[in-house]
């Protein structure tokens, strides 16, 4: 039997109030998504003035950084590097923005960040892991 690391509903909303922090020192108003280990939705925020759609955008960018055990980013970079054939993955978000959250070697969960540009969306993102790793 395995045993396994498992974020918290206080973890979600210490990762989403260090992301808005973020956001706020910088005037960005944005949706913050933390999603568990499966790609469920456990704590979302979103900014007040943030475009609506940012809201699906930043789950959808914290599935795939779970789901595919990497940054959303990394599939944007491969994208612009010519593998365009990774936009039809299925579940596959292809722009920056969604960090999954690693504790101890294990993959737990996901930040997805919408609504300013995608490096600024994953600024928020990796904001809220690293409050994370400093509790």
């Amino acid at each position: 039997m395995f045993k396994k690391i498992a974020l918290s509903i206080d973890d979600a909303k210490k990762i989403a109030a260090a992301g808005r922090a973020e956001a706020e020192k910088n005037g960005w108003n944005v949706v913050i998504c933390v999603v568990d280990d499966g790609g469920h939705v456990m704590y979302l925020e979103r900014m007040d003035g943030t475009q609506k759609a940012s809201s699906t955008i930043a789950v959808e960018k914290g599935r795939t950084a779970i789901m595919f055990r990497r940054p959303s980013g990394a599939l944007e970079k491969a994208v612009a590097g010519g593998r365009v054939a990774v936009m039809s993955l299925p579940g596959a978000t292809t722009v920056e923005g969604g960090i999954p959250i690693v504790v101890e070697g294990e993959y737990v969960g996901a930040v997805g960040v919408s609504g300013v540009q995608s490096h600024e969306d994953a600024q928020v993102a990796q904001a809220g892991i690293n409050a994370l790793a400093q509790a």
